[in-house]
């Protein structure tokens, strides 16, 4: 039968158009949220199910298309980001002027052009102390492989190798992190003196160590009451602020964990690193921007320091077998785990659509960034 201008030839276009009216409808009625990175069943529905928002989510397990954000991103209310995702002029003007809140699921934020936000009045949520425990936990677990020489002795046995060695005094040894009658002081150094490294200290405490030196941001002012405490809490010989140069020569173990950005660029260069003891391990789980590759590997190459632990590394995950620290045998490099915890990944997605949530709204975020001053 010919049903060319019945009812039955024209039912898909009328079920097309009553798609894109609702389309339209529910996104005039509904502040919508685009969500770069599906956030899991425990936590996507604290957005899905909520009838007051249209929650477009990227669909692949994959970093999200840049094309497809862009795409998305007109007349959004509000962003849920990775670290993966630049949030700069080009997705600001993608969004428009609805865009009131971007959430990010990270506690670092050199991704997001910090200024332009504050232009346009834009809030930010990030995930800051939620990951403290965890990274705090790793922070310790590269200094100990580092100064035990765990990549070395691992791929020793990887490869087939533990037949070739015969045991000997001395083979495989490496400075120790806890104090012995034999060696009753130990001094750990920290880059910067936040919440993470106070969680390490309080970590490495248990090993016996004796003293502790940190240097800060210049602009910061001393907190004398609060190293007091410390001191007192854990029974140090000394907990003092010092200048980058004492830093280096006091420290056994020193830990990298302050900001990323251009003020940290390659602190930890050259120059630093020369300063350091020869048996000192250097570990890093802030940003690998604020440590030179090329001259960490030499120093390892030339004997400077012992070894270093690094969850990050500057052109991270561009980091292949011929990289110079990869090459190094007292060099352990972990893929950016810090926070890999079930737990922790958890608590960092409920807080990224919590603050989704908040901004949208213009109410409380949990954990907001201050713009103010950027």
């Amino acid at each position: 039968m010919d049903t060319s201008g019945s009812i039955y030839s024209i039912q898909p276009s009328i079920r097309r158009l009553t798609d894109i009216v609702s389309h339209i409808t529910s996104h005039g009625a509904r502040p919508k949220v685009v969500v770069a990175r599906n956030l899991g069943p425990d936590v996507m529905p604290i957005l899905q199910q909520r009838d007051d928002l249209d929650v477009i989510v990227w669909p692949e397990d994959r970093r999200c298309d840049r094309k497809w954000l862009l795409e998305q991103l007109p007349g959004a209310a509000g962003v849920v980001v990775m670290l993966t995702e630049k949030v700069n002029n080009e997705l600001l003007d993608a969004a428009g002027p609805s865009l009131r809140v971007v959430s990010t699921m990270s506690v670092g934020y050199e991704h997001v052009d910090l200024p332009e936000l504050a232009k346009r009045k834009i809030r930010l949520g990030y995930t800051p102390d939620v990951l403290t425990d965890a990274v705090a936990d790793l922070t310790v677990m590269l200094a100990l492989m580092a100064s035990r020489n765990v990549g070395e002795t691992i791929s020793v046995v990887q490869n087939g190798q533990w037949p070739n060695f015969d045991w000997a005094p001395f083979l495989f040894c490496g400075p120790q992190l806890s104090t012995i009658p034999y060696s009753p002081r130990r001094t750990v150094g920290f880059l910067g003196f936040g919440r993470i490294s106070q969680a390490t200290l309080a970590r490495l405490i248990p090993f016996g160590i004796t003293d502790c030196v940190y240097s800060s941001n210049p602009s910061s002012p001393p907190d004398t009451s609060r190293d007091t405490q410390l001191a007192e809490t854990y029974k140090l010989k000394s907990l003092r602020r010092v200048d980058l140069d004492e830093l280096t020569r006091e420290s056994d173990f020193l830990f990298v964990l302050t900001p990323g950005g251009a003020a940290t660029k390659h602190l930890v260069d050259e120059t630093f690193l020369r300063k350091m003891k020869r048996t000192s391990i250097l570990v890093n789980t802030s940003r690998g921007t604020v440590v030179d590759s090329e001259a960490l590997a030499r120093a390892l190459r030339e004997g400077w320091i012992w070894g270093a632990g690094l969850d990050v590394v500057e052109g991270e995950p561009r980091i292949s077998l011929e990289h110079p620290l990869v090459k190094e045998p007292r060099c352990v490099i972990l893929p950016h785990i810090a926070s890999a915890t079930l737990e922790t990944r958890l608590g960092m997605a409920t807080l990224a659509a919590q603050n989704a949530i908040g901004g949208v709204f213009g109410g409380p975020m949990p954990t907001e960034f201050n713009l103010q001053g950027v």
